[in-house]
């Protein structure tokens, strides 16, 4: 029998960080850790040497950084937004793709991802009609549920989890609020991030209405979550769009942008599309609606769920043994 080892260092506040928590206890079949150290995101580190990997052995790793030493190495990839980040930086991506990825995909014959909008475009990239693209979802944590207390506020608020890189587009959110004048925005960022997200404000001279919150926890994101009359999610690219997800298990709508297909894909009817990715009035519009409706929604059974990631993940993973 073959053995499975798992990169484990796919840590942290962020989608892949989840992923990886919620899904790698959840393996069918049993692994042990690579043992590995430094960033799996690292070009360098796709040639780093792997000891005791033996030449039968699979590696599953819950993110894009490819082992090319690896015998067999099945990678989930979130998606391929990098790929059409702003130059020059997306160069280094380009080729990082290009080559060890690419070559990791395809000696494997398969490649995990999250939604259906992210295996159109990996099938697209990949080019190889003998790769196996396989979403396997994502799921709900269990910490994001209608039932449960909820952030009591003086004044209606919209809730933002993310990021301030350019995909997001928050800042067209926080010049919306210019127009929006009975709503606040509270926001979760890293904490590197919460200067450039208060210059913005300052900018628009809504400071007083936006709240910067970093390091939060689940139970206390639920709550904030539970409190607010809906979420904003104005990205222009995801792969997925676990904010939308986490809210809306959480009851509440979203907001979102009508040509983001990954977040259109989760919300449906739980929310609000706006037509214009980069218009403040229009997002001032759909600010001021939401916190009027306070609508509530419901998740749809089944469909969003780590128990049936974990399997889908441990299928492919035995269907690699051999």
């Amino acid at each position: 029998m073959t053995s499975l080892f798992v990169d484990d260092r796919y840590r942290g506040a962020h989608g892949i960080g989840r992923y990886a928590r919620e899904v790698l206890p959840r393996l069918r079949p049993e692994w042990r850790a690579l043992g590995l150290s430094g960033s799996p995101y690292s070009p360098v580190d796709a040639f780093r040497r792997l000891p005791g990997v033996g030449p039968d052995a699979r590696v599953y790793s819950p993110g894009y950084g490819a082992l090319v030493r690896a015998p067999r190495q099945i990678l989930t990839i979130h998606d391929l937004i990098q790929l059409r980040s702003p130059w020059p930086g997306r160069a280094k991506f380009l080729a990082y793709y290009a080559g060890p990825v690419r070559q990791v995909v395809r000696r494997a014959g398969v490649v995990l991802t999250v939604s259906e909008t992210s295996a159109e475009d990996i099938r697209a990239w990949v080019r190889d009609d003998r790769v196996r693209v396989v979403n396997a979802g994502n799921g709900a944590s269990a910490a994001f549920r209608r039932e449960g207390p909820a952030e009591n506020a003086d004044e209606p608020y919209v809730m933002y989890v993310g990021n301030t890189r350019h995909h997001k587009n928050l800042d067209v959110v926080i010049r919306a609020l210019a127009q929006a004048p009975d709503v606040r925005l509270r926001a979760v960022l890293p904490a590197g991030e919460l200067t450039v997200a208060s210059e913005w404000a300052d900018a628009a001279g809504v400071s007083a209405r936006v709240d910067l919150l970093h390091d939060v926890d689940d139970e206390r994101l639920a709550e904030l979550y539970r409190g607010a009359a809906a979420t904003v999610q104005p990205s222009t690219d995801e792969g997925f769009g676990l904010p939308a997800l986490e809210s809306i298990a959480c009851g509440v709508p979203v907001i979102f942008w009508s040509g983001c297909a990954s977040v259109a894909e989760i919300v449906g009817d739980r929310g609000w599309a706006v037509q214009a990715a980069h218009d403040e009035a229009s997002w001032a519009d759909a600010l001021t609606v939401a916190v009027g409706a306070r609508r509530r929604v419901r998740l749809p059974d089944g469909r969003y769920d780590w128990d049936r990631t974990a399997a889908i993940v441990s299928d492919e993973l035995e269907r690699a043994r051999g």
